[in-house]
């Protein structure tokens, strides 16, 4: 049923309207998690044919030095630093197109677990889980075997040697030490998540770091103060909606395309158009 209702809005017109009509001035930011391998070629070569795909820094530099946004641009961007994340590279270094990679900075690196994919009981609890103060989340997390500092059997993220393997073709950014809700931490434990996530990618892994993907797409102004405190320039969010030269640089928006399982899906999502309708509904 999935894979007919997205291809039935594929053909219904409604994603190259948006496309055309919506989002052509526009600058638009996607957001993917964990993409499978096989599917980089065709998603990736979907874009880089139907939109002008643009880096990140890019677009900063068109809006701090005053310049024009190109017609149906995008930005490509995924959270978290997970493992399979590095199978992207032969689609990279083929397509030759830029991505951006948020970095969990206390996760990759590690045999530490992101949180979130610890346990089937714990991605079946999430969104309760998510509501929680985090001191809160972190005592129902242990009463289910997680300990953010503890290193398991196992990689969920990617390795040091990874990050440096794929730093000519990717930019990586912030996105936070161990990936908190932030507006759910006190002012010190979002300060450290926010600080030294940037001071331990600039200093370990030797990153130029300007941009925080807020985890969850939950932020505060709170959290954007510590941010340009820390010294960041630009915040991403998950706040539905594309961008131009005023969008404020600490909420741009994004649309997720959920490592979109089919082509349709991807069309679908990518333009914008399925979000519009779910918010309308």
């Amino acid at each position: 049923m999935n894979n007919v209702f997205f291809k039935l809005m594929r053909y219904s017109g409604l994603p190259f309207l948006f496309r055309e009509l919506v989002q052509k001035p526009k600058m638009t930011i996607l957001m993917f998690h964990d993409l499978e391998a096989d599917k980089a070629v065709p998603v990736f070569s979907w874009l880089k044919k139907h939109y002008h795909i643009i880096s990140l820094q890019d677009y900063l530099k068109i809006v701090h030095q005053g310049g024009r946004i190109p017609q149906k641009a995008l930005i490509i961007t995924f959270d978290d630093g997970h493992a399979k994340n590095y199978d992207l590279l032969p689609a990279l270094k083929q397509l030759q197109i830029p991505i951006t990679i948020f970095l969990c900075s206390d996760i990759v690196g590690t045999r530490r677990h992101f949180w979130f994919k610890h346990t089937k009981e714990v991605k079946a609890n999430h969104e309760h889980l998510k509501k929680m103060s985090n001191s809160q989340r972190l005592k129902a997390m242990k009463a289910l075997g997680y300990e953010q500092t503890r290193e398991y059997d196992d990689t969920q993220a990617l390795t040091r040697e990874q990050i440096e393997e794929m730093r000519s073709y990717v930019d990586f950014q912030s996105h936070t030490c161990f990936h908190p809700c932030l507006p759910q931490c006190d002012e010190t434990t979002a300060w450290d998540e926010i600080h030294f996530s940037k001071k331990h990618l600039e200093q370990d892994y030797g990153l130029e770091i300007n941009t925080i993907s807020y985890p969850n797409g939950d932020y505060s102004d709170r959290d954007i103060r510590l941010a340009k405190e820390t010294g960041y320039t630009c915040g991403i969010t998950v706040d539905y909606g594309f961008n131009d030269l005023q969008t404020d640089l600490f909420r741009l928006k994004r649309i997720s395309v959920n490592d979109a399982r089919s082509l349709d899906e991807l069309i679908v999502k990518s333009s914008g158009c399925f979000a519009f309708l779910k918010r309308l509904l």
